[in-house]
């Protein structure tokens, strides 16, 4: 079915170049119109080939719709970028013309092909009724940040005086996201939530002695600081740190297009405490929850430090603001360690999770009061 779903999300390059020559097709409410119409039309053939076999999870006709648009924005990118041309002019014009910025470049590129990938690999998953929760995870993880930072981008930026009707279709790529990423963690584990004496040993170390994770906090709080100096340029803070900041490393955070401004209040409002969590998740035994949600973060942060940083590199941003010549590597060292940091915490959680388990109860421990019970556990640790 992977197969088919490639080969039929091909076809939006027709459904461009149509657009593109006929001069009909082009006004901004009769872009809308086709663009709904396009979605629908690919859910119902994708509802039609399958009613012999209709999957059994309905996030296969998200991910097979998705994959179509994958190939709009790829197309979308190339052309803005010059490669390739002929299939989106119209849509620069009346369309969606902040398509052109740097920004969204970067961020096409990572749907038409990071998110490309992802959902040709769930529907095959899901084909073979195989697990792909984590996958999808980190899919709505990277879109829902994706989605979120572009739409307050555009009002918030420049380009909020020329939204079009088309705007309101990106709407469908958040909403739906969100949606899957509520039925994704409401879903049962891949992997069993309860340890045993593995489990056990595993929690009666101390953070001294557990190195990988003394390491992963000592990075995560490195992040915090990070989050929070960005967040706080953002937020035109005059401390002079700040100041210096803007000033001499990331001019881009006060580029006009508003993008990387929204951006780092995503990561400050939203990053930063998840981020504290995992360091709590880090010393404090038994938590569960961290094998979802550092997979959930890892997603968005790649994603946003993909766009932010291709961004800020792009030719298309204006001189000003890109990262000055003298602090390139230092800017880029930085912000490549800052989309590494939650993936590695999500590998050091899935690798070896017995720290993050709850601990069985033994069978001597069976049958004793509560009171008991916590006794015997204190004791066995």
């Amino acid at each position: 079915m992977e197969t088919f779903v490639f080969l039929f999300s091909l076809s939006a390059l027709g459904v461009l170049y149509a657009m593109n020559c006929v001069p009909q097709f082009q006004e901004p409410y009769v872009i809308l119109g086709i663009g709904v119409a396009v979605l629908v039309v690919v859910f119902l053939v994708y509802f039609l080939i399958t009613r012999g076999n209709r999957p059994k999870d309905a996030l296969f006709f998200v991910f097979a719709v998705f994959s179509f648009t994958c190939v709009i924005d790829l197309t979308s990118a190339l052309e803005h970028d010059g490669i390739i041309s002929g299939f989106m002019e119209f849509y620069r014009k009346t369309g969606e013309p902040y398509l052109g910025t740097a920004y969204a470049i970067m961020m096409c590129y990572w749907d038409g092909i990071a998110h490309f990938i992802m959902y040709l690999m769930m529907i095959g998953r899901i084909t073979d009724r195989k697990a792909y929760r984590t996958m999808g995870l980190f899919w709505a993880g990277s879109l829902c940040a994706n989605m979120s930072v572009f739409i307050a981008g555009i009002v918030a930026g420049k380009y909020g005086s020329e939204i079009r009707p088309a705007f309101w279709l990106n709407f469908v790529f958040f909403l739906l996201p969100v949606w899957a990423a509520v039925t994704l963690f409401t879903r049962p584990k891949d992997r069993p939530l309860i340890g045993g004496y593995n489990a056990q040993n595993a929690q009666s170390m101390k953070l001294i002695w557990r190195p990988v994770d003394l390491i992963l906090v000592l990075l995560l709080l490195a992040a915090m600081a990070f989050t929070t100096l960005r967040g706080l340029v953002a937020l035109d803070s005059p401390l002079e740190a700040c100041s210096v900041y803007l000033r001499h490393y990331e001019p881009y955070l006060k580029d006009p297009v508003g993008y990387p401004r929204v951006m780092m209040l995503h990561l400050f409002f939203y990053g930063l405490p998840l981020m504290g969590a995992f360091v709590y998740g880090l010393l404090k035994p038994g938590c569960s929850w961290m094998s979802d949600w550092t997979v959930f973060l890892a997603g968005a942060v790649i994603q946003c430090q993909w766009a932010h940083v291709g961004g800020a590199l792009h030719p298309r941003t204006a001189a000003p603001f890109r990262v000055p010549a003298d602090a390139f590597w230092s800017v880029a060292a930085a912000n490549l360690l800052y989309a590494a940091i939650p993936t590695l915490v999500a590998v050091r959680v899935h690798s070896n999770p017995y720290f993050f388990l709850k601990i069985a109860p033994f069978p001597g421990q069976t049958g004793l009061p509560n009171s008991e019970e916590k006794d015997t556990k204190y004791k066995d640790k």
